[in-house]
């Protein structure tokens, strides 16, 4: 057979192009399943810990669960006890002569001054994002925004200092007095009583409405921009009115998110510690009316730490533990409730078309 007929002999070695390309696909697929291992990575680090933080909390506070029981909720009296007395114990838990925890006062503060918060707030900053977005001159509208984001990082014991020596004081000689004398009829008999010097449960509310619109606010007007404008020229063209269309499309489209954005709210509201300690009043009570002093779970948390740690017994420092775990139900509670919310919104109308919720 002729020679020059015989099939081209087979090299075993790659040509350099060859080796680049099977060395770029290597990286390629090493890169991806590094990529899949840090996503995965970080999508179980919230869980992991949540539940190290429920896990530690539950720990810490165990022995105060033992010794209190459900009069830990139920009860109002708070008190490490005599620290001059013997350790004494109790089902095996070490504690002081006298010492009683009762967290009632402090869960009703915490839920009253978070919810004044939220009724004030949440209604303030949809208008405030509506009119930056749809009424004012994109130069002002811009410079509003910046505000709110400035507002949003001002530390809350700022705040707090503000509405201790400012804010509170003119609130109860310029507006308390003109409530305190609204009709003697619901809902409005609930502003009657002692203004008091501008400490209390509503201008705690207040505070905490001016540190959670800034929040709500930028949420709200990054939705409201999302929409497309397209669907509200649409909206108009049938006849619909600026109102209707933000009534019928507007806010069908980015009402999830604003519940989004007022559970973020609120849970700055819950949470609060440094400017509610300064502008509550700082007394274990419930507030005797709506101007009254009070405190919440994260403010007794702040101001009685010290004071828990001179107990000898440790028995105050695991109440502050169960107070915390306390806060933290309550917590996941108001955010379960808000995705329950949000889904029900979202499966239960016809949304424009468009919409992605």
């Amino acid at each position: 057979m002729d020679g020059s007929l015989r099939p081209p002999r087979l090299s075993g070695r790659l040509s350099g192009g060859d080796r680049g390309k099977a060395g770029s696909a290597k990286r390629h697929r090493l890169l991806n399943g590094a990529i899949s291992v840090g996503s995965g990575f970080a999508a179980v680090v919230p869980f992991v810990a949540l539940v190290a933080m429920v896990v530690v909390l539950l720990v810490e506070a165990w022995p105060a669960v033992r010794y209190d029981g459900i009069g830990f909720i139920t009860s109002s009296t708070w008190t490490i006890g005599s620290v001059y007395s013997p350790i004494l114990h109790s089902g095996g838990v070490a504690h002081l002569a006298g010492a009683q925890f009762g967290s009632w006062p402090l869960v009703v503060g915490t839920l009253e001054s978070s919810a004044i918060a939220l009724f004030v707030g949440l209604p303030i900053a949809v208008g405030a994002a509506v009119l930056v977005v749809e009424k004012l001159p994109a130069g002002i509208g811009a410079g509003i925004g910046i505000c709110l984001e400035v507002l949003a990082g001002i530390p809350s014991v700022v705040i707090g200092v503000w509405g201790a020596l400012t804010f509170g004081p003119w609130i109860a000689k310029a507006v308390y007095p003109a409530l305190s004398h609204l009709p003697n009829i619901p809902p409005f008999d609930v502003f009657r009583g002692s203004v008091g010097a501008g400490e209390g449960l509503l201008t705690s509310g207040f505070v905490l409405a001016a540190m959670i619109i800034p929040i709500i606010a930028a949420t709200t007007r990054d939705l409201l921009r999302q929409v497309p404008e397209t669907t509200k020229e649409g909206a108009e063209a049938l006849g619909m009115t600026e109102a209707e269309v933000f009534r019928r499309v507007q806010a069908r489209w980015v009402r999830t998110g604003v519940i989004g954005a007022a559970v973020l709210g609120l849970g700055r509201a819950l949470g609060e510690t440094m400017a509610v300690a300064i502008i509550s009043g700082s007394q274990d009570q419930i507030a005797h009316n709506i101007y009254g002093v009070m405190t919440t779970i994260a403010a007794t948390i702040v101001t009685t730490l010290d004071a828990a740690q001179a107990d000898p017994s440790g028995l105050a420092v695991r109440a502050l533990a169960e107070l915390a775990l306390v806060l933290l139900v309550i917590t996941l509670v108001a955010n379960i409730g808000a995705r329950i919310i949000v889904r029900r919104s979202a499966h239960g109308a016809v949304l424009p078309v468009g919409a992605g919720f």
